[in-house]
């Protein structure tokens, strides 16, 4: 089943349309994604981390990545990818172990960041990574930071961003993810400088869907907002409870035997 997701998987990103691939945080969340139609799921490293009680940026402890990664592809019928942020660990081998043990909960693909390390650093990591796997297929989305943090870099960011993922591929990465990019031209100039597909997350200031297909952006993801936007519900709703006002928990909702019926062990 895990050839065929990742073959599912690599397919996605050459077809017609982009790949829109929302962000999950446990077993239900991508379950409902997966029923609302979504071709692939994806995890994002803070929602899961918010979603296991740490904060995001490293502090997750890798058992807790992989039970939860454990949870989710028990469930889930669709190719899933995680994010791993930085892989966490400075040592290479044991980014590679991880990676195969991901590999082994299920994971067709997994995202690993440069953040504000040596892109030596990450290149090393993917290399690891493919050594650790010793031929199994895994879907390597390299993720440079230089957009996101606003790192100080020679050249345009669009440049140093090609620079550093064309290392990135030659180690053994299969897609480009660039967050923090939001103009067109830097985005096709990305794009056609990388035989790789270009992933973006969306945020505030991103052009059009079919504006970024059209420069080359093969994938959109969409980090933790599903997460903030369904916690910020539950914050509020219990902010009129505490006031006495029932209305928001007794408004519209998943219903009750739906979601039963998404987990149910014997679909």
């Amino acid at each position: 089943m895990r050839a065929l997701h990742h073959q599912q998987f690599l397919n996605l990103h050459q077809a017609g349309s982009m790949l829109l691939l929302p962000n999950a945080w446990d077993a239900a969340s991508a379950r409902i994604f997966e029923a609302a139609g979504a071709s692939a799921v994806a995890t994002s490293s803070a929602s899961l981390a918010w979603a296991c009680g740490y904060a995001d940026g490293g502090a997750l402890p890798p058992e807790e990545l992989l039970h939860a990664v454990g949870n989710i592809t028990r469930v889930l019928k669709l190719p899933l990818t995680v994010d791993m942020e930085d892989g966490y660990s400075a040592d290479p081998a044991e980014v590679g172990r991880l990676a195969a043990e991901l590999a082994g909960k299920g994971a067709v693909g997994i995202n690993i960041e440069d953040g504000s390390d040596a892109p030596a650093l990450l290149a090393g990591k993917i290399g690891a990574i493919r050594a650790a796997l010793k031929g199994k297929p895994l879907f390597i989305n390299a993720r440079t930071d230089v957009y996101l943090r606003r790192l100080k870099v020679e050249g345009s960011p669009a440049q140093a961003s090609v620079e550093r993922l064309k290392l990135y591929q030659a180690a053994g990465a299969d897609g480009a993810f660039v967050p923090g990019l939001t103009a067109l031209p830097e985005a096709q100039e990305i794009s056609a400088a990388v035989n790789m597909p270009l992933n973006l997350m969306a945020m505030p200031g991103l052009p059009a869907i079919a504006a970024l297909q059209a420069a080359g952006v093969r994938r959109l993801s969409v980090g933790p907002a599903p997460f903030q936007v369904a916690y910020e519900h539950a914050k509020t709703s219990v902010e009129a409870l505490l006031k006495q006002d029932l209305s928001p928990l007794l408004g519209p909702k998943l219903d009750y035997s739906a979601m039963n019926a998404l987990l149910a062990t014997d679909r």
